[in-house]
This record gives C-alpha cells, structure tokens and sequence, in this order.
C-alpha cells in the first residue's frame, strides 16, 4: 500500500468513526483505528465548514448572529452525532456523582444522563453558542469554528497516549496504541489551524490549551486513573470551548 492510499484510508476511517456521515462501512487491510487517530483535525474540518455553511446560510436569509450560532451548532452536532458531547456529559456525572473510582467508571457507562451530566451540556452549548455569536460576521465565524474544531481534536492522540487506559474495554480500549508519529502530526495540523489567529493569536491559544491539557489530564488521573473514550470526548468540548473564546477574544 502506497502513502497516498494510506492517507486517504485513514481519512475515510477518521470520518466513518467520528461522525455520522453517509459513508458505507469498508474493511482496510494493515491500518487500525490508532494508525488513522491523526485524522480526527481532519474531520474537525469537515465538522467547523458544515457548522459555517449552516451559519452562512442563516445569516443570508436575514436570521440574527444569535439565531445563526443556534443552527451552526445544531449541524455540528448533527454531524457528529453529540459524540463528544455524549462523553462530556458522561464525564460530568461520573466525576462528580461517583465516590470511588469503580463507581465513576460504572456511571460514566450509564446511558442515562443525571444532573451533573445535564449541566455540564447546557453550560458547553451555551457557552459555545455564545462565543459563535460574539463572532458575529460570517468571515470571523468561519475562523473561529474551523480553529476550534481541529485544534480540539488535535488534542485526542497524545491524550491516549499519555495516559493509560481507565478500563480493559470500551471504546478508548479498542482503539490500540498511539504512535509518536500520529500524536507528532496530529499536533502539527492543529499548530497550523491555530495560525489563522495570527501570531500572537496562536501562541495564546496554545497556551491555553497547554494548561486546560495538563489540568485535565491531572483530574483524570486522579478520578478514574487514566483515560476513557467519555473523557477523550469531554477534553475535546472542553478545548472546543476554550478556542471559541480565544476567537471571539482576538477576533471580536
């Protein structure tokens, strides 16, 4: 198999796992999940251009900037089928309604949300929605969604890799070992994205995500001893959130 099929097998994967676009299952040969886990600020892209044609197309029928936001976040989350926000609001209840860490874990597992969980969502739409609509003209939308949404992903494989797995199964279990060449090159995509911010813009933004990264990761240990696919989903809102902001700070 040459580099370039690898690539586009990998993207294909990527997108199969990570959203809820029509594409027919297919079996690759000799690539898994973690050798096509670097794509996920790929399929960021993908998510951050349909959340801004939604938003686009709002605005051109006259909607609101507050209107607008609603429906951008509406189709991303269409997209993506609340993969993450399933696992943000998983993580919440878990953490916070769980004494020992047995008991997280068999919370995060429930299906069912509980208050923690709910509250959790509603402040990550809000916040989100709000940032979105701070950005207002349809330009500095586009930038901050498709900053946001690859850069949060970038985060996902050196968070797999970096901390060890909270459980034997699940879905973070099954995906396999993280290479330093995927981590290497998903982090350098997201660098990139960042670049849109401008400089200055950039260097603030990753350090934000340097600190919110070492935060969480300190909170995952010490709550469930590693990592889940719940809180690969929950890093990923969070940091979706932090550069929305950061967007609406440098570009607002």
């Amino acid at each position: 198999m040459n580099a370039s099929s690898r690539i586009f097998d990998d993207i294909r994967l990527g997108l199969v796992f990570f959203t809820r676009l029509p594409l027919r299952h297919f079996e690759v040969k000799d690539r898994s999940l973690a050798d096509a886990i670097w794509t996920a600020p790929l399929v960021g892209l993908v998510v951050a251009v349909v959340a801004w044609a939604a938003y686009a197309i709002a605005t051109l029928l006259g909607l609101s900037p507050n209107l607008a936001a609603a429906l951008a976040l509406a189709a991303a989350m269409l997209v993506t089928g609340c993969l993450h926000e399933d696992g943000l609001s998983d993580t919440a209840d878990g953490f916070g309604g769980g004494r020992t860490r047995e008991k997280k874990l068999e919370i995060m597992r429930d299906s069912r949300i509980g208050t923690y969980g709910a509250c959790a969502l509603a402040l990550s739409i809000l916040a989100r929605w709000s940032a979105i609509a701070d950005l207002a003209s349809p330009g500095h939308v586009l930038v901050g969604l498709v900053v946001a949404h690859i850069a949060s992903r970038a985060l996902i494989p050196a968070f797999m890799q970096m901390l060890p797995q909270a459980r034997i199964d699940g879905l973070s279990a099954g995906v396999g070992t993280v290479s330093d060449n995927v981590v290497l090159t998903a982090l350098a995509i997201g660098a990139v994205a960042l670049l849109l911010l401008g400089l200055k813009g950039a260097v603030v933004a990753a350090l934000c995500l340097v600190l919110l990264f070492v935060a969480f990761r300190k909170l995952c240990l010490a709550q469930i001893g590693g990592q889940s696919g719940d809180t690969i989903g929950a890093l990923q809102q969070l940091a979706e959130i932090t550069l929305l902001f950061a967007a609406s700070a440098i570009l607002a």
